[in-house]
């Protein structure tokens, strides 16, 4: 499946048992000897009374994270496609807590991605204190620079660039996700801001690289750009795999994010 080309490769849990570790991960996501995705995907049955399904991520590299937007725009749609769930509204546990999944009338798929976190030891993030508009200057080999930090269930770095399509994605981002004041490592992504109510956005991805969509990478940004002053409460994210919207009122609310999700194909694979 893929969501603005943020690929993934999805299992189905509730029907059969799966064991997933990172061997299998990372053969199943190479592009020559595998399938080839950006991340693995298991459907799992609920942890907890008040949701329907329980919902694994693994990056590439084998490492499994505690989120992933576009990855829950596509869930939502591989439970209805393969019968799981016959609902509109989908309750979904995951490591990061229970989200809600709504698959809208025109096949788009809506998120509510609950609301952002900015506390720095909960990103987990090393610093002093909790500064207000959630920024913070970051040293990269003698080279300071200033980042927004917030968690969308997972970590995220956001900064400011002029143009995305120039920005050091390849050289700056895997400094930056390994920076050691980052103990759990970060997804990095690059913004640039087109008018209050657009943004441009590259992600290099905590374990997976740069991708060409990430879903809670574009609620981060939107996130970070409203704390700064700079963005409107709907923002037009464009990522180099497309658009997605964003919504978000402020403090204490939720992210919600709208955009499309898509079977690409179905398959076998011996292992």
């Amino acid at each position: 499946m893929q969501g603005l080309g943020n690929d993934f490769v999805v299992f189905d849990g509730v029907r059969q048992q799966i064991e997933v570790d990172a061997a299998l991960v990372q053969r199943l996501a190479d592009r020559r000897f595998g399938i080839g995705c950006d991340q693995i995907l298991l459907v799992e049955p609920p942890r907890s009374p008040d949701t329907d399904f329980y919902y694994r991520i693994f990056n590439a590299d084998g490492s499994e994270v505690e989120q992933c937007g576009n990855g829950a725009r596509c869930f939502a749609r591989f439970v209805r496609d393969q019968g799981l769930s016959d609902r509109t509204v989908i309750p979904v546990g995951t490591a990061a807590g229970a989200i809600r999944l709504y698959l809208e009338a025109d096949g788009q798929v809506r998120v509510d991605m609950g609301a952002p976190v900015f506390t720095p030891s909960r990103l987990p993030f090393a610093a002093d204190a909790e500064t207000p508009d959630a920024t913070y200057p970051l040293d990269i080999a003698g080279k300071i620079y200033q980042i927004g930090a917030v968690s969308m269930g997972n970590p995220h770095a956001v900064l400011l660039v002029d143009d995305v399509s120039t920005a050091p994605v390849a050289t700056l981002g895997p400094l930056l996700e390994q920076h050691p004041r980052f103990s759990r490592r970060v997804n990095v992504g690059f913004m640039q801001i087109v008018t209050p109510a657009a943004i441009r956005l590259r992600v290099y991805e905590r374990g997976a690289g740069e991708t060409l969509a990430c879903g809670t990478g574009a609620c981060a940004a939107v996130v970070s750009g409203r704390q700064r002053g700079l963005l409107a409460e709907r923002v037009q994210v464009t990522l180099p795999g497309g658009t997605l919207r964003i919504d978000w009122a402020g403090q204490g609310q939720s992210v919600w994010m709208t955009g499309p999700a898509v079977r690409v194909f179905d398959g076998e694979i011996e292992h």
